[in-house]
Order: C-alpha cells, then structure tokens, then sequence
C-alpha cells in the first residue's frame, strides 16, 4: 500500500490539513476523540508525518509579539496578562513592546518583527499617523496581526474590541442624571478609533438630554501629566465644569492631583467617571465611578484569534470583529 499524504487524510477525515497538522504535533487544542480518530486513521491509511519537514516549512519561532501604547496602564498590564495565558497554553512566548504613543517607535517594531523574531503580532495602536501602509508588508511576509483596543480603520485585520459607543453613552446619562449640566470630556486623540467613538457616545448622550454641546468642554490633552495638570487647571478656571468625563485612565489620575490642587471637591463641586480598569479605583479618596473593560477577556479573545490564523488561516475572516461589553460601575465619585 503505498503513502497517502495529509491533504488525502484530510479529506478522508472531513477535516483541514491545519486539524491533522495539529494532531501529530500533540496541541492541546485538539480534543482527545479527534485525536484519537485522526492517529487511528493515518495508522490505517498508512500515513506517515513528516516532521522534520513540517518544522522546516513552518519556522516557526514559537513567539508571539505583543506591542501597545504603556505598560503603566492597568487595562494593558491584564490585557496581556490574558494574552500571555493562551500563549503559554499554546507552548509560546510572548515579547512585549511599549510605544509610548510613538508612531515611528511603532514603526520600528513593526519592521524589526518581519525578520523571523515572531509568529504574529498583537496591536494596540499608537494612533499619530494616517499612513498605515507599512502594516501592509505583514500580508506579504504573511506575518499574522490581531488589533485590541485600539485600532487603525483602514487596515482590514481581525480585531477584539469594546462597545465604546454604549459604554460612553451610559457614563455621560449617568453624570446628567447625578445633576451635572457641564460635562467636560477629556480626551488625547480625538482622531483615533475609541477617541471618536467614545467621543460620539458623549456627544449623543448629551443631545437625547437636550443639554448643548460646547466644543470648548472637549478638552484636548497629552500622555505627559505634567503638562496635562497645567491644561486641567486651566479647564476648570475658564470652563467650571460640574462634570468630567475622562476618555483614558491617566486622565482620571489627573483630573483627581487638579482638583486636589485647586481645593475642589469630589464629588460635591464636580463630578468624575472614567474609562478604568483600574483594581484600586474602589479604594481612591473618593472612590472613581469607573467604565470598566474586560480588560483579561481582550487579551484572551485577541491571542486565541491570533492562534486560529497560525494554525488554520483560512477559519479567520480578515474583517472579523469581536465586541465585547464594558461595564458602568457606579462609585462615590458620581454619587449625590
């Protein structure tokens, strides 16, 4: 009888190449009763793998690239812990790069990641360019990429993203309905992706209450708190804004060291709620009013997304897009 080949298993099984591939190499992904059906057909066929060969055509490094913006923010130390879950899971490593919001170290990272160092990346975008172009050379050099959080709308990838749009929605109502009638919206960039979403939720809530939008409430700030205690000391002298509605968690941080500075109080004088996954919000003087992220979630939905592309590219739509729900959590920040 002679040799059949995987593509003949496959077919003879029902199922991909990718699945069989997978099989003889013991992943964990693959069920004991698969597994078992699989090792007892190849045995009946008469299949023989090829490992040494599959490892060749594989080069497989057996690491994943993982870049975001900080690593001082709570929502990417636990985005990544999930990540580094599956990886781990998988028999991979993870490397870990901070843009620090820096377009050309993106840049960088990216083109130092095409020569074999990794098997895919995992982005949350630093967002200071329009010319995304360059993430086009990962297609050609067929080097997988899975945006969280973050993304850029003009590169077709998969992503693992949050229902910016409601969560905003529900934070602004919640401040209106606490009284507030000037809500300050702070936020860094206002051109990428959540920066507008969330922007709109802010902006549409305050409509459905008839409460007119002032462009000078949206309050443009930067990564530095320095410079950003400046801009909000300065927000709240001009503008006397009863609420404040903060896009990122630094600039819960900062709102909090401004209006300890001018002796404002929280939340009696001005009201707060911010996006956070921050575990000692319940614990700050006063407790923050958080939109929390499934921070752990994101990281898993966005390594396992990643690993369907290595394993069985063809399972994963290059538009697929994971949402998943965030949630208000209502502390002393907000409250009457």
């Amino acid at each position: 009888m002679r040799n059949i080949n995987i593509k003949e298993l496959a077919k003879v099984l029902n199922l991909s190449t990718s699945t069989v591939s997978r099989a003889f190499r013991d992943n964990s992904d693959i069920s004991k009763e698969t597994k078992d059906k699989i090792l007892a057909a190849a045995k009946e066929l008469n299949y023989q793998p090829n490992h040494y060969a599959s490892n060749l055509r594989e080069q497989r490094s057996k690491t994943i690239a993982v870049i975001v913006p900080e690593l001082a923010n709570n929502f990417f130390s636990q985005a990544i812990n999930g990540i580094e879950r599956i990886a781990r899971e998988k028999g991979y490593h993870i490397l870990i790069y901070a843009t620090d919001d820096d377009y050309e170290k993106e840049v960088s990272f990216i083109r130092h990641l095409h020569n074999g160092r990794a098997d895919g990346i995992i982005m949350s975008v630093s967002g200071e360019a329009n010319d995304h172009n360059y993430l086009n050379e990962l297609n050609q050099k067929r080097l997988p990429l899975v945006f969280f959080d973050r993304v850029y709308e003009d590169i077709k990838t998969p992503r693992v993203i949050t229902n910016d749009y409601d969560s905003s929605f529900s934070a602004t109502q919640h401040l209106i309905k606490q009284g507030c009638t000037r809500i300050a919206y702070l936020v860094i960039n206002k051109n990428l992706s959540i920066g507008k979403t969330r922007m709109q939720g802010y902006i549409d809530a305050l409509q459905k209450y008839d409460i007119p939008y002032d462009d000078h409430l949206v309050v443009d700030c930067t990564n530095s708190y320095r410079k950003n205690n400046i801009i909000l000391k300065d927000m709240f002298g001009r503008l006397k804004p009863d609420g404040v509605f903060t896009s990122v968690e630094r600039l819960a941080f900062a709102t909090y060291y401004a209006c300890y500075d001018l002796d404002i109080s929280i939340p009696a004088q001005v009201k707060v709620v911010g996006f956070s996954s921050l575990e000692i919000a319940p614990l700050l003087n006063p407790s923050l009013t958080t939109v929390t992220q499934p921070a752990t979630k994101i990281g898993v939905e966005a390594a396992s997304l990643l690993f369907r592309m290595l394993e069985d590219p063809q399972s994963v739509n290059i538009s697929q897009e994971i949402v998943l729900d965030s949630k208000l959590v209502k502390r002393n920040s907000t409250a009457l």
